[in-house]
């Protein structure tokens, strides 16, 4: 499935360089209208990420959110920010169809797996975003991949599995943003690992050929950002080259 994603910082569409907040690119885009464009090419899922409350829970952009989800069709999944289970079930109440969760299953994993408990393994989807290091090792970024959580992506795998986990979203911080390619080798390691789970790639993706390569790996979905919002192909040219790849 093709993904199409938008980050947002206080109401605008934007862009960060490998998740650091001082290398931000804004796009003179609305939000609406960008994910309705998305919508009109045959994207099945949308992907929205709030920065503002990934940075800051305190300020997280939920009126913004509610406003796209009831002014378009297509499903919409959500992250950034969500910390307590009444921030998750405000967006399960607005419409929200699947809510990312990232730092606090690291930091938290006991009370995540309660929320996967008591709303359902495909209300959830765990965000892990991995710096990975001279040994190989998956280590798991949190706040908003300010700071290292010290725990590998195979550790919180094998613990979520426990209650069911379903969906991940993982992202090679160091591709994220750069349009160098997508980690492949990444994505067919835990695919074959983890036959079970729907895997969600992203970071890096640059070119159509991009897409055929994570779509071979064995991921289900490809979360595709930045090379949509400044045109390398789009959503139309993705689904068309997905099936086949």
């Amino acid at each position: 499935m093709i993904i199409p994603a938008i980050d947002l910082i206080d109401g605008q569409v934007v862009r960060l360089y490998q998740g650091d907040y001082a290398q931000q690119t804004t796009f003179n885009l609305s939000p609406y209208e960008q994910l309705k464009s998305y919508q009109a090419q045959g994207a099945k899922l949308l992907h929205i990420v709030d920065l503002t409350g990934a940075k800051d829970p305190t300020q997280r952009q939920t009126d913004l959110i509610a406003k796209l989800v009831n002014r378009l069709d297509t499903p919409i999944q959500v992250g950034g920010g969500i910390r307590t289970e009444a921030q998750l079930n405000e967006l399960l109440e607005i419409g929200v169809s699947r809510v990312v969760i990232g730092s606090l299953a690291v930091k938290e994993p006991t009370l995540v797996k309660s929320w996967f408990e008591k709303y359902g393994a495909d209300a959830i989807c765990l965000a892990l975003d991995v710096n990975i290091n001279e040994q190989g090792e998956k280590i798991v970024a949190v706040s908003g991949w300010q700071s290292g959580g010290g725990k590998t992506l195979e550790s919180l795998v094998e613990e979520f599995s426990t209650v069911g986990l379903k969906h991940a979203l993982v992202t090679d911080i160091s591709r994220d943003g750069t349009l160098q390619g997508a980690n492949t080798q990444l994505y067919q390691e835990i695919a074959e690992c983890y036959p079970n789970i729907l895997w969600q790639a992203s970071g890096g993706i640059a070119s159509l050929d991009d897409v055929n390569a994570v779509k071979r790996s064995g991921a289900s979905g490809i979360i595709i950002g930045k090379a949509l919002l400044i045109n390398q192909f789009d959503v139309e040219e993705a689904i068309a080259c997905w099936p086949n790849a």
